[in-house]
C-alpha cells in the first residue's frame, strides 16, 4: 500500500493530478470508445494507484453507469427496457392521474427538482396547466419544454445526453444539482419494492439520489404496475422519501415497508 501511494504521488507530479469528477468523466468517455477498460491502464494514464481507480469504478457501478468486470469495467449490459417514447404510450390514464395529483403538492414560489420519465412529464403538464409560479431544475428536456412556456422558471441541467430518454445524466449533471437546495423534488422509478425505489436506465439512479439529498421533501411518483419490481440499481431506501403518489394503494410486504418507514401514501383520484 505504501509503495502505491509513493507511485501515485510520482505520477501526479509528472502528469498533473485530475480531480475525481474529471477522472470519472474520462472513464465514461473511454467506455464510449471501447467496450472494456482495464484498471491498470487507467491508473497509468491518470497517474494514480489502482486502488484509486477501483474506488472510481465502485462509485460508477453503484450509480449504474458501468458494469464491473475482472480487472476492469465495461458498459452496462441488460435486456431491453422500454424507451421513454414506448413508456409514454403505456398506462396513460394512471400516469395522468398521478401527475395531476402530484402537481398539487408544489406550492407557489417553491424551488423544485423534477427528474426524467414518462410520469414526470405528466406532472409537468399538470403543473403547467395549474400555472403555479415556481423555479424548476430538471435533467429532462421534455419537462423543461413543457414548463418553459408557462409560469415556471426552468433551469436545465448540463450532462451527457441520452437520446432514448431525452435527458442528461453523468458527473456534470450531479455536480450541477449539488449547487442547489430546493423545497421539493419529484421523481419517478422503474420499480418499487420493500427495499425502496430502483432504476434501470443508465445514470438515472444517481440523478434521483442527488435530487433527494438536495430537497426538503422528496416525492416518488409511480404506478401500481411497478409495485414489487426491482430495477438494476437501487435508488435509496423508503425512509428517505416523504411521500409516494400512486394510482392505487400497495399491499402486502410493500405496504408494511412503506408504513414502517413513515412515508405518506397519496392515491391519485
Amino acid at each position: 500500500m505504501k509503495s502505491n501511494v509513493v507511485q501515485e504521488k510520482k505520477h501526479a507530479a509528472q502528469h498533473g493530478k485530475l480531480k475525481k469528477s474529471e477522472r470519472r468523466r474520462q472513464i465514461l468517455l473511454e467506455l464510449k470508445l471501447q467496450p472494456h477498460v482495464r484498471i491498470s491502464a487507467l491508473a497509468e494514464r491518470f497517474g494514480v494507484s489502482t486502488e484509486t481507480v477501483r474506488r472510481d469504478f465502485d462509485l460508477l457501478s453503484k450509480d449504474g453507469l458501468i458494469s464491473r468486470a475482472h480487472g476492469g469495467a465495461s458498459t452496462p449490459t441488460r435486456g431491453h427496457y422500454p424507451s421513454l417514447d414506448e413508456r409514454a404510450h403505456a398506462r396513460i390514464a394512471e400516469r395522468e392521474r398521478i401527475g395531476s395529483r402530484a402537481a398539487r403538492l408544489v406550492n407557489e414560489g417553491e424551488t423544485v427538482m423534477i427528474d426524467s420519465g414518462s410520469t414526470t412529464i405528466e406532472l409537468a403538464r399538470a403543473l403547467a396547466y395549474l400555472g403555479t409560479p415556481c423555479s424548476v431544475i430538471t435533467n429532462s428536456i421534455p419537462v423543461a419544454m413543457t414548463l418553459g412556456q408557462g409560469a415556471a422558471e426552468v433551469i436545465l441541467c448540463p450532462g451527457e445526453y441520452l437520446p432514448a430518454e431525452s435527458a442528461v445524466v453523468g458527473t456534470e449533471t450531479l455536480e450541477f444539482l449539488e449547487r442547489f437546495h430546493v423545497d421539493i423534488c419529484l421523481i419517478g422509478s422503474s420499480g418499487l419494492s420493500a427495499e425502496g425505489p430502483s432504476e434501470t436506465v443508465r445514470g438515472f439512479a444517481a440523478v434521483k439520489r442527488k435530487m433527494i439529498s438536495r430537497a426538503a421533501r422528496s416525492v416518488l411518483l409511480t404506478d401500481s404496475a411497478k409495485f414489487g419490481r426491482t430495477g438494476v440499481v437501487r435508488v435509496t431506501s423508503l425512509s428517505d422519501l416523504t411521500t409516494i403518489v400512486v394510482d392505487r394503494r400497495p399491499g402486502g410486504d410493500l405496504l408494511k415497508a412503506v408504513e414502517a418507514s413513515e412515508v405518506d401514501i397519496i392515491v391519485a383520484d
